[in-house]
């Protein structure tokens, strides 16, 4: 779950929304469906990812399950995860980082913002994000406005 949030970006809802059909192995993608905010979109699963999901299909995911269902991630009750185990197990990580907002939206917010700062063409950050305008991508780029604050504050005379 948090791998699916770091490296693909997922929304609690897409997240909620996969079935184990959206994976496919061989290839190293998952399917994203489309939400009433994002767009549908297919993602590369990292080579770790990978690994870390077939086993989790094909053992974790068969002793967890109490009622038949094709979504992917089950609660440990055994049934669907509806979004909220989501929230509550990032919530977990919280005295990690105390000093801040961690959260399933943080986390999403961060891996868009940081692909922009590396430098990734708006447009490839949108079709990864989902987004359905550019408009909503560009919500994300930062103006550098902190960089330039320290810069001020460590050159300036009076600083």
């Amino acid at each position: 779950v948090i791998s699916l949030l770091i490296y693909q970006g997922l929304t609690t809802g897409e997240m909620a929304a996969l079935t184990v059909q959206d994976i496919n192995l061989e290839e190293g993608t998952i399917k994203v469906k489309a939400t009433p905010k994002t767009n549908a979109r297919a993602l590369k699963l990292k080579n770790r990812q990978i690994m870390l999901l077939h086993k989790y299909i094909h053992e974790t995911r068969q002793g967890l399950l109490s009622t038949a269902t094709d979504k992917l991630i089950i609660t440990k009750l055994g049934t669907a995860e509806s979004g909220e185990g989501i929230h509550y197990l990032v919530s977990t990580y919280k005295k990690l980082l105390a000093d801040r907002n961690l959260n399933p939206t943080t986390i999403r917010m961060s891996v868009v913002t940081n692909l922009l700062k590396a430098g990734k063409d708006l447009r490839i950050v949108q079709v990864f994000a989902g987004h359905k305008y550019p408009s909503a991508t560009e919500r994300y780029k930062q103006n550098g406005i902190e960089e330039l604050k320290q810069v001020i504050q460590k050159l300036h005379p009076l600083g």
